[in-house]
């Protein structure tokens, strides 16, 4: 979810990668993945090859886990940082790990590659990353890989081959939730798409993804697509301003931000029926659910913090021991949430106004025999245990 600035690639990185091309067949590792693995490479808009780090040896313990945040100001990325940082205590309490440092660079691409260099003149063991650029920190990124660091980045690909992506296939994600709402009306019916950011690269990958989708079900008609920006405020005016001007009724609303629940507020506070809306589950999405069952109806997904941070730490720690990657990029399959569900994902802390509570899933979404396949060694992760991952209500 960033702006492109290419970034250029060392030479001795580019020989690693040559070479390691040339010994690993990228279609193989993907055609021998589990089947929800390999189905996220399905129209992956990634560019997959081979892991640079095939022949990573660690260095000696205790290791010194660094982390480099482009931006702390939601609570999405706060609960991501808090999530990771309560993972590498635990490595820290046994001794695994001397420390965990953090550095967050404002959505500024230039200070943030400035803080990897300093990680880097630090010698740290590891970088853990949500990247401000998708091609901007490359340069930091092999300089980092020349000192024998690992960098690890999560919620969002970066195009340096020398590190690991944690990602996901947002045009996957948009398919599927297309195909959702046309199990869900399967006589047809008119669609509002609420989209985020216009021109940004993964609305466009979603958009792509529920194009397809559409094109499959002619009986599914888009009434109007509006831009919500993946902001409330601004997307409930544009709903309400999308349905005063459609006096048509609207089945479903295609969305992919967190913004369920101001959807389904704006439909309330104009008359409408409640429409069914896909998007990503959220706390106050669940407690007006939970206030106002009449009033949402819900089939998405759940990308969520906790999830993110721990499949991070997980990658991150299992490379720390040894374990060696087969890709540059683990695609991690987006949890699904249907309408039947959102009593399991309710908790009792979760009201209207919980937008800063992060549902937590009713059971791990990357099971470790999924991870397994993703390296060429694999053994079980070091300091994880998904049944003391925090209730969404602890504090």
């Amino acid at each position: 979810m960033n702006s492109l600035i290419r970034g250029l690639m060392a030479a001795t990185a580019l020989a690693s990668i040559t070479t390691i091309a040339c010994a690993q067949d990228v279609s193989g590792v993907i055609a021998g993945l589990p089947t929800e693995l390999k189905a996220q490479y399905d129209g992956a808009p990634q560019k997959i090859l081979p892991s640079a780090w095939d022949n990573f040896t660690p260095p000696a313990k205790p290791w010194k886990w660094c982390h480099s945040e482009s931006y702390q100001g939601n609570p999405w990325r706060v609960t991501v940082t808090k999530e990771l940082k309560r993972l590498v205590d635990g490595l820290i309490a046994d001794g695994t790990v001397a420390s965990f440092e953090v550095s967050d660079s404002n959505n500024d691409a230039s200070q943030q590659i400035n803080q990897i260099r300093a990680f880097i003149d630090k010698k740290c063991s590891i970088i853990t990353s949500i990247p401000g650029s998708a091609t901007a920190l490359d340069d930091a990124i092999d300089a980092a890989a020349k000192a024998g660091i690992p960098f690890i980045t999560a919620a969002g690909s970066v195009t340096s081959p020398n590190a690991i992506n944690v990602d996901s296939n947002y045009a996957r994600w948009g398919y599927d939730m297309m195909t959702a709402i046309g199990k869900a009306i399967p006589g047809g019916g008119s669609i509002l798409l609420v989209e985020g950011i216009a021109g940004h690269p993964i609305v466009v990958q979603e958009r792509q993804g529920a194009d397809k989708a559409l094109a499959e079900n002619p009986k599914l008609k888009v009434s109007r697509s509006v831009n919500g920006n993946w902001t409330a405020n601004v997307t409930k005016t544009t709903v309400l301003q999308a349905i005063a001007t459609n006096p048509a009724p609207i089945d479903a609303v295609w969305t992919t931000g967190s913004e369920s629940r101001v959807v389904a507020e704006a439909f309330a506070e104009a008359g409408r029926p409640a429409p069914l809306i896909t998007g990503s589950i959220t706390g106050d999405a669940l407690g007006y659910w939970k206030a106002n069952p009449d009033k949402y109806r819900f089939e998405g997904h759940a990308v969520l913090p906790h999830w993110t941070a721990e499949t991070l730490f997980r990658i991150g720690a299992r490379m720390l021991d040894g374990q060696k990657p087969k890709l540059n990029t683990l695609l991690i399959p987006i949890p699904p949430v249907h309408n039947a569900d959102l009593g399991t994902w309710y908790k009792d802390c979760m009201t209207a106004d919980a937008v800063s509570i992060f549902p937590v899933p009713p059971e791990d979404p990357m099971p470790e025999e999924w991870l397994d396949a993703y390296f060429a060694n694999p053994a079980p992760t070091k300091g994880w245990d998904y049944s003391k991952v925090p209730d969404a209500c602890a504090k």
